[in-house]
This record gives structure tokens, C-alpha cells and sequence, in this order.
């Protein structure tokens, strides 16, 4: 121990020992009362009385005389004079004027120091062997003060330890003596101002100058770093397992320091003000960014809430800079920015194909950015908007009529001014809708058919063939958009999956009616009647699988809900409700099979057992509940929805042989029933009365969450189906067909560039985005640099706004804080 640690606790009236912590010695706090006062005179005669005097000395307490009013640490008498606006005696009235003479000793010190309140806190106390190279020195005390003149004598003395003196005036946003100690750290080793501070009470291990500027924020410090050539190092994410970083780390580092250093740096970079300063696309790095820290939050589950909160924050941080835009060519400029993307796209406004890929809902859903999908979406055609919602849905009718009309139209005239409407996206929802309405009537003509007089073979109603045409122009549809698209975004959205699936039911529905028909041809028996066929006939397999597609046909019409503002949320809620269905599932599936596994072969010797009454010859048999795996679990999960009789754990046991022959014994196997009714009542406990009810209340706070912030929610659902509606063709399958080129366009230009490659452009593959062209030529987008310069100047300006209103209110509170005290001061009582 050091001559300035003494024990700060003694054995207490237990005889429990207190914790080690140094303490100032009379002469150490001599010293730190002098620089807190500021005077640089006093604190140079100190020194020079005291030649010997340990300049560093670290003291765990603040010295408790750094007040709001300066000046007043070292005096017994204060005078005050206050005038605070809208706080005084009359609850805001009018301004409190006063002047006090306070005799500070005759108050007590509880007051005292009520009345002079600190502006620095007890600094942090931190056990340890090696406590000196923490907590509070008195250079600390001088930045903390910002009194430059005493920072600069400190710094002058050869015995000076900056220690993290420096990564405080940054995070205080003190440049001028921030620069100070940078220099003096340069002086000490040149080079030392890059390094990274350890044993610091208030930051990480490895923390240094600009990760502390980019953490809080600091304009102008981080840009004087930058150009003292100070880098911020892009942490490894936490599911890297790289042999050149990541696994030496684990191995020989601490974890909890890995973890806690990698949030402090993934905050600094994702700090908006250092994205500002150092991208040149802040909107694209903060999607990155924010898609990248969901990630990660997902992976690592132990902080996934502070890795959320960063995902949030930079999210919100590129909705702000969006909301910066006045005019609508500028956010026309962000939006038609291609870089990030990866490919080339015929679509209008890559980066909010993008915001849809990595997900940014607030981005997407902001008002700026929905101007301009609602005015493409409904282009020329401003009279739809205007329109009420039955309107719009009675428009759907006569456009089934239209569509023979639009292809020919499209055909002979693809330039003219009705084949530019019919090109308007909602022109091409209203195709696709009354299209689809077609086909759907088409599957409900050929799921009615009359069954009783069905032959074994395929159906012949006629309407198998226009099924067929239409099956299979969707599935050349899908894989359009596949290949344009690219895989990995086309299988995003549910409704693609979900469109997949449907088309797979058909066309296995097809196979087999070809597999029925080869075997009629073979076998023959086309006349054998419906009940002696097999149960595996190709027929039934058929039938079954096309009642499958057909109910997914039509549950297919929930999307189109999606678009509308009352059905959307409930398409929306429905579609999370399900999911959440899906994570119950597993819990019931272990709770079933439980029960399942203990009471399938409980009752099994007594299936089939007839128990008879003497008296009223009644018979009764015994459940087949328990009997088996099957039975079991059909029983266990009709119990669910409290379908299964409650006899379903009775044991009958058939009449015994009595006495005489017109006697009989009736057994009980009471122990085993006792066992069966317990397990069947636990199971119907637990299921019904906790886990449905569980799942009730999931789906009910499911709701709430959408319908709380339905318009962020809601809104980038109908996004996505927009976008899809603006990337489709003109003309529906199968009318397609007929303009086959504009749907094959991309295909064909693909080839020809695969072909013979033009200056700056090559056509790629990959299972991410499939068959793609890369453009190799970077082109600078002039006018987006100005607009984004433009948008980072008025987020910063809002954003320095928003933090002195911050500072000025904080103030109003602490000189109404202030008065208040003053007033109970001076009050008679």
C-alpha cells in the first residue's frame, strides 16, 4: 500500500472487515482543493514548497468542490444572485429575484452542499491492487473543469501521468484541451496518442481517442482526429471464427472483455455522427449496418437487447436523414441509387428494392419515400385514388372482359397511349387480380364435379386443360422472377413460397392423373366402383392433392387484403399469428408425445373387452383411447380441443366366471384407472388451461403490436406487394404468352452479354442473385453527392438543435432545482 491508501473501511461493530480503497492524505487534498479552485499561481507555489510531492496522486472520492457557481469551494460566504426565468414562488408565475447571503458552517452540511450542488459525482470506485492507475487525479479535476491555464501548467510538469485525461476532454467535447494532452502523449512516446487506454474506470480496456469522439458523437474532434490520421478498426462480428483474429482471441483473451469492447466500438461506427464524417452513402452503410447487428442479435442471444438497440438507433438514424429531404426530386435521387445492390435492375428505385431487402421498415414506411411509391404506383391515373373501396373492387369485374382486349392491344400497339395505361402497376394489380379470379373459377368448376359417377383414370370435365395452361404459365411466371430477382430475394417474401407451394400441389395433382391414366391403360378396371378401389389409388392421391392446391388457391386472396387499409393490419396480424402458432407447436408436440409415449400400452390388454350388467343386460365396451400409439394420440390431441370423452380413461374388464352359472364377477383395476384418469387430466391441465392459453395471449399481444404501429407495419407490407405489382409484366399468365418477348426481355439480354460481353458490363451467376449483370464501370452520381451533403448538413444542424434544446432545458431544471433549495434555505423554519 501507497502513502496515500489507508484502509477506507475498519472492522464494523460484527467484525466484518470494509473494503480496501485508497484515500488522499491532508497534503494530497491540500492540492486538489488548489487546481479545483483554478488558481494556477497557488498551485505552482504548492509545488515548489513541495518538491517531492506525487503529482499523480489518484483519489477514489470526489474532492466535493467543483460547484455549479464556481469560486465557492474554498469560502465559507456565499452570496447568490439568481434570476430564473418561469421558477419561483408562484409555481412559474413570474422570475424569482433574490439576493442571499449564506453563512454556510451555521447550516449543517447537509444542506450546504444541497444548496451547492456538484456538477461531478463521486468517480468510480473500483477495487483492486491496482487502484492507483484509477480513478480521480487532478489533472482530471482541471478537465473536468475545463480550466485550460491549470490543464496546460499540469501538463508542464516532468512527472505528469495524462493516463485517460485525453478520452475524457473528448468525451466532454473539450478540443482545445484534448489537444492539449494528445500533444503531451506524443511527447511522452511518439505514437502514444494512437494507443488505446487501459484500466480506466470509465472506459473499456483498448479504447481509443477516436472511438470515444464517434461514440459520443464529437464533430469536431472526430474530424481532428482523422486528420491526425487516427482509425477506427471494424470489430469481427461474434459469429466469426477466423484462425487470423477471432479463434487466438477466444483462446487467449478474456471474453467479457471481447464482448463489452466489440459493442463499444460496433456503437462508435454506427454513431450517425461518424457515419456523416466518414461515408460517402451513409443511408447504404447504416442498412448494412442495421441488417448486420440483427444479425448478430440473433446469434449472440446473452446482449441480443443491446444489439437490437443498435440495430434500432442506426436504422432510425437513415429515416431521419430521408426525412431531411424538402423536395421530391431529392429523395427521387437517394432512392434511384444503385449502389449496394449488387446487379443492374430495370426497376426505377433500387435502393428501395434494397430497404426492402435489408428490411428497413420506419425507412420504407416514411411519408418522403411513400409520396413517390404512391405516385408511381398509381402514375397518370390520379382519378383511382380519389375512388371508395367497394368502387375499386367493382372495378375488378369489367376488367375480366378487358383482358382480351389488352392483348391485342399490346400486341399491335405497344407504344400507344392505352398501352402506356395498361402498363400504370395498378393497372397490372387490376389485370392480375381479374385474372386470377378466372383461374379460381376454373379450379371451382373442376372441384365440384359430380364424384358418384367418376371412373377410375383422370377426370374428364374439360376443364383439366385450362388448368393445365394456367399452371403452367404461372410456374414460367415464377421462374421469371426468380431469374430476375434472383433467388435469394425472390424466396424473401412469404407470398413467393407460398405461390410455390400451390403451383408444386397442382402439378403433383396433374402427375398423378397421368399416373391414374397409365395405370387404366394398363391394368384396365376403369368401371370398378369408387369403394373397391385401393386406398392408395392414384386416382384418390390425386383428388386428395388437388383439394389441398384448391383451398391454397383460394386462401390465396388474403394478399390481396393486404392492400387495403382496414384488412390490411388483419391480413397482416393473421399471417404473425400463425407464425406464433408455429413456435407453440414444438411445446405441444413435447407434451403429446409425452403423455403419448406413458399411456399407449397402459390399456392395451384390455381393448376390445365387453363388460355386461346382470341386472339391465347393458354392455359396455371398453374405449380404444389408450389402447395404442395411434389411438393415443388421436385421443391426446382431440383433447386438445376438448373433443375427446371423458370415458376415454375408464378400464372395463369382461365379466369373470362366478359361482354358479348364472352369476358373474365384475373386476376394477382401480390403480390403473386412478393412473389413467391423473395422466388424462394433467394432459388436458396443462394443454388447455396453461399452453392455449399461453398461445391466446401471444396472439392477442401479436395484435397489439401490429396494430400499434400499423403504420409502419402495414405499410411496408402493402411496399412489398407494390414492388412486386412494378416488376411484373404487362399482361398476366397466361396472356403473357402472347408478348412473350417483353417477358423474356431480361433473359435475352443476359444472353447477349454473356455472348459478347459490351465495355463495362459482364453477365454473372450466383446462387444469390442467379443470373445477374454486373456493371463494372463505377459511375458518379454528381447530383446524388450534392443532395447528400445536403441532407448530412441539415441533420447535423437539426440534430445540434435538438441537443442544445437538451442543454437548455437541463439548465431550467437545475436552477429550478436551485431555487427551490434556496428558498427552503432562507425560509424562517
Amino acid at each position: 500500500m501507497t502513502d496515500n491508501e489507508t484502509t477506507a473501511g475498519t472492522e464494523d461493530e460484527l467484525g466484518n472487515p470494509g473494503v480496501m480503497f485508497p484515500h488522499l492524505q491532508e497534503l494530497e487534498k491540500n492540492f486538489f482543493e488548489i487546481v479545483d479552485d483554478g488558481s494556477v499561481t497557488e498551485a505552482r507555489l504548492f509545488l515548489e514548497q513541495h518538491p517531492d510531492f506525487n503529482i499523480n496522486a489518484i483519489n477514489f472520492q470526489a474532492c466535493g468542490c467543483t460547484w455549479i457557481f464556481p469560486g465557492a469551494c474554498r469560502k465559507a460566504k456565499i452570496s447568490v444572485n439568481i434570476i430564473v426565468t418561469g421558477v419561483g414562488d408562484n409555481n412559474g408565475a413570474g422570475p424569482l429575484l433574490g439576493s442571499a447571503s449564506v453563512n454556510a458552517p451555521q447550516m449543517g452540511e447537509k444542506r450546504r452542499r444541497a444548496i451547492l450542488p456538484t456538477k461531478r459525482d463521486t468517480t468510480e470506485k473500483e477495487s483492486g491492487a491496482d487502484s492507483l492507475l484509477k480513478g480521480v487525479s487532478a489533472l482530471h479535476i482541471a478537465v473536468n473543469d475545463r480550466n485550460m491555464a491549470m490543464v496546460e501548467y499540469l501538463l508542464s510538469h516532468p512527472d505528469i501521468d495524462p493516463s485517460d485525461t485525453h478520452l475524457h476532454a473528448i468525451r466532454d467535447n473539450q478540443v482545445r484541451i484534448a489537444v492539449l494532452i494528445l500533444n503531451k502523449l506524443n511527447e511522452l512516446t511518439p505514437g502514444l496518442e494512437y494507443a488505446g487506454v487501459t484500466h480506466s474506470p470509465d472506459f473499456p480496456d483498448d479504447t481509443t481517442p477516436l472511438a470515444v469522439a464517434a461514440q459520443y458523437g464529437r464533430f469536431e474532434m472526430i474530424d481532428i482526429l482523422r486528420f491526425r490520421r487516427h482509425i477506427l478498426q471494424k470489430p469481427h462480428p461474434p459469429s466469426c471464427n477466423c484462425d487470423e483474429v477471432c479463434k487466438p482471441e477466444r483462446e487467449k483473451g478474456d471474453i467479457v472483455t471481447l464482448e463489452k469492447m466489440r459493442l463499444f466500438i460496433y456503437s462508435a461506427i454506427s454513431n450517425p455522427v461518424y457515419l456523416c464524417q466518414t461515408e460517402e452513402d451513409p443511408i447504404l452503410k447504416a442498412f448494412q449496418l442495421s441488417a448486420e447487428f440483427s444479425k448478430e442479435a440473433s446469434f449472440d442471444k446473452e446482449f441480443y437487447p443491446d444489439y437490437k438497440a443498435l440495430s434500432d438507433e442506426v436504422s432510425q438514424f437513415a429515416t431521419e436523414l430521408i426525412d431531411c429531404a424538402r423536395t421530391a426530386e431529392e429523395v427521387r435521387c437517394v432512392l434511384r441509387q444503385i449502389t449496394g445492390f449488387g446487379r443492374t435492375s430495370s426497376f426505377e428505385y433500387p435502393r428501395l428494392l434494397l430497404a426492402l431487402d435489408y428490411e428497413q421498415k420506419t425507412f420504407v414506411a416514411h411519408p418522403n419515400v411513400q409520396q413517390l411509391v404512391e405516385s408511381k404506383w398509381i402514375d397518370t391515373w390520379h382519378e383511382w385514388k380519389v375512388r371508395n373501396t367497394l368502387l375499386k373492387c367493382l372495378t375488378i369485374i369489367p376488367r375480366i372482359g378487358m383482358l382480351p382486349i389488352m392483348v391485342f392491344v399490346m400486341l399491335l400497339a405497344p407504344n400507344s397511349k392505352q398501352a402506356k395505361f395498361y402498363e400504370i402497376p395498378v393497372n397490372k394489380c387490376l389485370s392480375s387480380v381479374a385474372n386470377y379470379l378466372i383461374f379460381l373459377t376454373f379450379v371451382f368448376l373442376q372441384s365440384r364435379s359430380d364424384k358418384t359417377e367418376q371412373l377410375r383414370g383422370p377426370p374428364h370435365t374439360g376443364y383439366e386443360w385450362v388448368l393445365a395452361i394456367y399452371v403452367i404459365s404461372y410456374t414460367i411466371a415464377f421462374i421469371r422472377l426468380c431469374i430476375v430477382d434472383g433467388p435469394v430475394r425472390c424466396f424473401r417474401t412469404r407470398t413467393n413460397w407460398y405461390e410455390l407451394v400451390m403451383i408444386i400441389l397442382f402439378i403433383l395433382a396433374f402427375l398423378f392423373w397421368i399416373v391414374a391414366a397409365i395405370d387404366v391403360r394398363i391394368n384396365g378396371q376403369r368401371d370398378l366402383e369408387r369403394k373397391y378401389w385401393h386406398k392408395y389409388d392414384p386416382t384418390l392421391i390425386a383428388e386428395g392433392i388437388f383439394c389441398v392446391a384448391t383451398i391454397m388457391a383460394f386462401f390465396k386472396l388474403l394478399f390481396i387484403c393486404q392492400l387495403d387499409y382496414d384488412l390490411g393490419p388483419l391480413q397482416l396480424s393473421l399471417v404473425k399469428m400463425i407464425r406464433d402458432v408455429g413456435h407453440f407447436v414444438a411445446i405441444f408436440g413435447i407434451i403429446v408425445m409425452a403423455f403419448a409415449i406413458g399411456l399407449c400400452h397402459l390399456y392395451q390388454y384390455y381393448n376390445g373387452m365387453v363388460q355386461t350388467d346382470d341386472e339391465s343386460k347393458l354392455k359396455t365396451e371398453q374405449e380404444s383411447s389408450f389402447v395404442d400409439l395411434k389411438s393415443t394420440l388421436k385421443t391426446l390431441f382431440w383433447a386438445i380441443f376438448c373433443m375427446s370423452p371423458v370415458e376415454s380413461a375408464d378400464v372395463i374388464i369382461e365379466n369373470l366366471p362366478g359361482g354358479r352359472d348364472s352369476e358373474t364377477i365384475i373386476n376394477h383395476h382401480t390403480f390403473t384407472e386412478f393412473i389413467g384418469y391423473s395422466a388424462f387430466a394433467s394432459f388436458q391441465f396443462i394443454s388447455v388451461v396453461i399452453v392455449l392459453n399461453m398461445l391466446i395471449a401471444c396472439m392477442a399481444n401479436t395484435f397489439t403490436k401490429v396494430t400499434d404501429n400499423v403504420n409502419v407495419e402495414w405499410i411496408f407490407g402493402r411496399t412489398e406487394a407494390y414492388v412486386d405489382f412494378m416488376l411484373t409484366t404487362t399482361l398476366p399468365p397466361p396472356f403473357c404468352i402472347f408478348s412473350i418477348f417483353t417477358g423474356l426481355r431480361p433473359v435475352i439480354e443476359y444472353i447477349k452479354i454473356l455472348i459478347k460481353p459490351p465495355p463495362g458490363k459482364r453477365a454473372r451467376w450466383d446462387f444469390i442473385n442467379c443470373c445477374y449483370i454486373e456493371d463494372l464501370e463505377e459511375q458518379k452520381d454528381e447530383r446524388f453527392a450534392e443532395v447528400m451533403t445536403q441532407l448530412v448538413q441539415r441533420y447535423l444542424r437539426r440534430h445540434e438543435k435538438k441537443m442544445e434544446e437538451t442543454d437548455i432545458q437541463k439548465l431550467r431544471n437545475e436552477l429550478k432545482e436551485f431555487s427551490n433549495i434556496l428558498k427552503e434555505a432562507l425560509s424562517p423554519s
